[in-house]
């Protein structure tokens, strides 16, 4: 079977075009504090998220997470106030019942358990509208399984956890497929 995006539901035009819209509207609303979800996996052009949708003749379409990664490149370059969130794989569990990992430029994908609760990735985006350790940070999310370490009751606490390390972007470049500078 072959994947194709419906018209206008490509990764340019939903995860690029759509952001950058929602971000200028924010912008000319005055919004103080902007939180985006992304996802893990933005800083690996290879990685097969990039590849639902690509077409096997030109090499067009798909590049899911590089099309985030240059929506929030944009954001940093908006001059809005930012908190950028790369979930892991995300599950259908409760929130505040497990132990919440933070990293940067995807070294949690490293870990063997590297899913994360949609419940919590909505407490920590809640947290980062009003957490000052938040405020120009892109992060990347997971959480241990259920019963492993101690679970995170403040999901605030996770931002200064990073002792100042942010996601770089000083590899990407304007546009996919080769969004990533090389050497």
């Amino acid at each position: 079977p072959k994947f194709k995006f419906a018209p206008g539901g490509t990764p340019e035009e939903v995860d690029w075009l759509g952001a950058k819209l929602q971000i200028d509207a924010a912008k000319a609303a005055g919004v103080k504090r902007f939180v985006f979800v992304s996802s893990m996996g933005g800083t690996q052009p290879d990685n097969f998220l990039n590849s639902i949708g690509k077409s096997d003749e030109d090499g067009s379409g798909g590049d899911i997470l590089l099309w985030k990664r240059k929506a929030e490149r944009y954001l940093i370059s908006s001059g809005l106030e930012y908190t950028i969130l790369h979930p892991g794989g995300l599950v259908d569990k409760p929130a505040g019942a497990r132990e919440l990992t933070v990293g940067v430029d995807d070294e949690l994908l490293g870990q063997a358990f590297r899913q994360v609760p949609r419940a919590d990735v909505a407490r920590v985006c809640c947290a980062a509208l009003t957490e000052p350790a938040a405020a120009n940070l892109s992060l990347d999310l997971a959480s241990r399984p259920e019963g492993e370490g101690a679970v995170t009751d403040s999901p605030g606490s996770l931002f200064a956890s990073l002792g100042g390390k942010s996601c770089d972007y000083s590899t990407v470049l304007d546009d996919p497929p080769s969004i990533f500078a090389t050497g």
